[in-house]
């Protein structure tokens, strides 16, 4: 039976397979490595000797379905009927649409699926299940299934066990959905026998359809078929780690001089429950001293192991990871193999801190009127503290993306779909600037945009994505995730990023903080009645993305903006009470534990509070990015004994300048392009920083492949928007009136009154909430700030030819969900 077409390579982004440089020939021959700083074994697989771990002769190959070709062996879900969608061949997909037709027995949803059937296979072999699709109306999920019912009766489903769900994301582009295959919810009973169907349901809360363009099976070993032995990120337990894979039997030998206190820290895991691995480090100078061996069947779990080489300190000895099975070419996952001793240097840990959705005006360290932030008044006497830093964009995404590579939007791409622009692999990262440097490094975030929706798992040891609920917690789970990888990790220098959502709440979700921080501005009445007034906001306009700017649903309503307003600003004071209180748990057990005087702290974010659900008090009426409420964000700096405390310093600044000042002080090299300055002069009292114009940038990729959207700058007083739109005469896409780029869109926006004129002038030290343009009365500079910022974007799209995109990469259901929890997604 032919169940497809046969590919050797349909892998995502996330999947690939690290470039390998090998060698084999005698230990004694190879260089001796040493670990004055960690020593991450998998970057130096070039220096390595190989043994054995050859790839198994025959691999299985992955299976793809492309739609642009009839598919008959795909066929519609026959029982019960009121499952079968229709369905319509397009120019290149099978369309798959419910109607109210396909409403289920409970009334809430209509749904529809299709299915294809196996010759038999076993599960185990199976990894992924790749549905490559493309939305624009309000499908809900997309969902796997497996093998049919032999009586399904009067069921909801026909099939008896469901797989992983995703959500959809509904704006047009082409999205590629991962979803595990060995992994289900049994409807009745657990998985037995073989895999004799795939399905592929959907499902909406209204009439809608979906373009299936293909859908691929991945085999389990593919993934591994590349190199005897290579680097890829693995994923268990919601933690990605960077991992060295060897088949069985197979062993890597390095040659290295063992430091004081030696350790080597790794993770061990498997592909199969079913196919066991016998890990075993050893090492030897004069005879063979074995340090680890351990069967290890779990493939849901790492097994983390620490070894101890302390009585071979100051040793030269051959260092050996060894994998056993008794199926040959079976694969060994070696989770970031690190070799580390004693601190034996000066270089400082760095914790790279983003309170995602910060918003400077409403934390009581910039003298707000309530006392939000008291951990961080106290921890700002031992720092510096700038008083008028700027996100460069607007919302996680494109502002995460820039500054962690020190590169504008637009110069890496623009915005192109919700998972369709990754940063550049040209692109340098913070994480891979670290992690080359011999740095640790950990990333530990809850909002998919920081990690890898936008390819920032790169030269990351350890990275956890965490789905946190309600999101006004998750400062407590991250922190808690970090120390456990202290544990496991406890060498230093290290680089860790956090990024935690606890005051960017989805704004249908209960806020309230964890007690005693519940209530501490607010009453539970007050909390009712804000819930309430979205509820009423979201009838009257739907989806709303930022309650504040849907002016016509507030009339229709009737309910009153200051008092909306207030009742935000008491729930968002309250998370931003619990987030300061954990930063100040943060450091006191850094403190505890004799890290804290060799750590630099940067506390920062990616946006401020208008990104984060939080209503504008003046909402704006052309929306430029710079109005306080949506870029002026905290920014924080300590290092104790190196940056003077109590330092306050009032020059405008952007996070773009991050990568370059990390670098900086940490005594790295800086890289080849950046946009952004290195702020350690100023915070060093040394020369060589210069005051300079902060650029915001933000830009979304139109159908033609042009870019529309918003160049800006802030000059001292003044500040400049200019928009920049390739379709002044028509409508944008997604019906967005001409004067409005598409990286400005969510429903509720059309609101906005349409900009009289490109550029749009504004006075900040008197409106920093940018209510009034000064266009008209100071045509002179409106004219100067044109000409600058017209130069500065033939400069960004200069830039731009050396960064192309990556490409797409896959969104698992995890991701969604937490996307939907943050309000991104329906």
């Amino acid at each position: 039976m032919s169940v497809g077409r046969v590919v050797t390579r349909i892998l995502p982004a996330t999947l690939l397979t690290l470039p390998l440089i090998s060698c084999s020939g005698s230990p004694s021959d190879s260089p001796v490595l040493t670990a004055e700083l960690p020593l991450h074994l998998e970057d130096h697989l070039d220096v390595a000797t190989i043994v054995g771990s050859e790839v198994p002769a025959e691999v299985p190959e992955a299976v793809e379905w492309r739609f642009d070709e009839p598919q008959p062996a795909w066929t519609s879900a026959r029982l019960p009927p009121f499952l079968t969608p229709a369905r319509r061949r397009t120019q290149d997909a099978l369309r798959l649409s419910v109607e109210e037709a396909n409403r289920l027995p409970s009334g809430d949803l209509l749904g529809g699926a299709i299915y294809v059937d196996l010759p038999e296979w076993n599960r185990e072999d199976w990894g992924y299940v790749l549905v490559r699709a493309r939305a624009s109306e309000k499908v809900r999920q997309l969902r796997l299934a497996f093998n049919l019912r032999e009586d399904p009766g009067s069921r909801d489903d026909p099939f008896r066990f469901r797989g992983e769900v995703v959500d959809v994301i509904n704006d047009g582009s082409v999205q590629t959905y991962l979803l595990r295959a060995d992994w289900s919810l049994p409807w009745e009973g657990a998985w037995e026998g073989p895999w004799q169907q795939l399905a592929i349901g959907i499902n909406a809360r209204e009439p809608a359809g979906i373009d299936i363009l293909s859908v691929s099976v991945i085999p389990k070993e593919a993934n591994y078929a590349a190199a005897s032995a290579a680097v890829r990120t693995e994923v268990r337990t919601s933690a990605h780690r960077r991992t060295l894979y060897t088949h069985a039997p197979g062993r890597i030998e390095y040659r290295v001089r063992v430091p004081e206190a030696g350790r080597l820290d790794v993770g061990l895991g498997v592909l199969r429950d079913d196919d066991p691995v016998t890990f075993r480090v050893t090492a030897s100078s004069e005879g063979n001293e074995a340090l680890l061996m351990e069967t290890y069947t779990d493939k849901e779990r790492w097994a983390q192991r620490s070894v101890d080489l302390s009585g071979l300190a100051g040793r030269t000895v051959t260092l050996s990871l060894e994998a056993e099975a008794e199926k040959a070419g079976t694969v060994a996952l070696w989770a970031a193999p690190t070799l580390t001793g004693g601190r034996a240097t000066e270089k400082p840990n760095v914790i790279f801190y983003i309170i995602d959705g910060a918003a400077a005006d409403y934390m009581s360290v910039y003298g707000y009127n309530r006392r939000t932030t008291p951990n961080l008044e106290r921890l700002v006497a031992e720092g510096a503290v700038f008083e008028h830093a700027y996100s460069n964009s607007s919302w996680t995404k494109p502002s995460t993306a820039s500054f962690m590579t020190s590169l504008h939007n637009s110069v890496l791409g623009g915005i192109r779909g919700e998972a369709a622009d990754p940063v550049p692999e040209q692109a340098v990262t913070m994480a891979e600037h670290m992690h080359q440097a011999g740095y640790q490094t950990a990333v530990f975030v809850s909002n998919p945009y920081a990690g890898t929706l936008s390819n920032l798992e790169r030269g990351v040891d350890v990275f956890r994505q965490a789905l946190v609920s309600p999101n006004s917690r998750s400062s407590a789970e991250l922190h808690q995730d970090y120390w456990r990888w202290r544990e496991a990790y406890p060498a230093e220098p290290y680089w860790v990023h956090f990024q935690t959502t606890d005051v960017h709440p989805k704004w249908d979700q209960t806020r309230d903080a964890p007690a005693p921080f519940a209530g501490l501005f607010s009453t539970p009445e007050l909390r009712e009645t804000y819930y309430e007034w979205e509820r009423q906001l979201a009838a009257a306009a739907g989806f709303i993305h930022r309650p504040e700017l849907s002016l016509e649903a507030l009339e229709k309503t009737g309910i009153d903006y200051g008092s909306f307003f207030n009742a935000a600003r008491s729930l968002y004071d309250e998370s931003m009470a619990h987030q300061d209180y954990q930063i100040g748990r943060l450091v006191e057990r850094l403190k505890e534990r004799g890290e804290w005087e060799h750590t630099l702290l940067i506390v920062a974010a990616d946006h401020a509070g208008a990104a984060a659900h939080l209503p504008d008090p003046f909402p704006p009426k052309w929306g430029p990015m710079f109005n306080s409420s949506v870029t002026r964000i905290p920014l924080i700096v300590v290092w104790p004994e190196r940056i003077a405390p109590g330092q306050r310093f009032s020059q405008p600044v952007s996070m773009i300048d991050m990568l370059p000042t990390i670098l900086s002080l940490a005594g790295l090299p800086l890289p080849e392009v950046m946009q952004g300055q290195s702020l350690a002069p100023l915070l060093l009292g040394d020369d060589g920083w210069e005051t300079r114009p902060v650029i915001l940038d933000e830009f979304a990729v139109e159908d033609t492949g042009e870019l529309s959207g918003y160049i800006e700058v802030v000059d001292g007083r003044w500040g400049a928007s200019l928009l920049i739109n390739p379709n002044p005469s028509g409508r944008l896409a997604h019906g967005v009136v001409p004067d409005i780029p598409k990286s400005r869109v969510g429903d509720g926006y059309e609101a906005i009154q349409r900009r009289p004129v490109p550029l749009l002038l504004y006075d900040l030290w008197s409106d920093p909430h940018a209510q009034h343009s000064l266009h008209e009365e100071r045509p002179e500079l409106a004219e100067r700030y044109t000409h600058f910022l017209e130069a500065q974007w033939e400069a960004h799209q200069a830039l731009a030819q050396h960064f192309a995109p990556s490409g797409e990469v896959a969104l698992t259901p995890e991701q969604l969900e937490t996307l939907r929890a943050l309000g991104y997604i329906q």
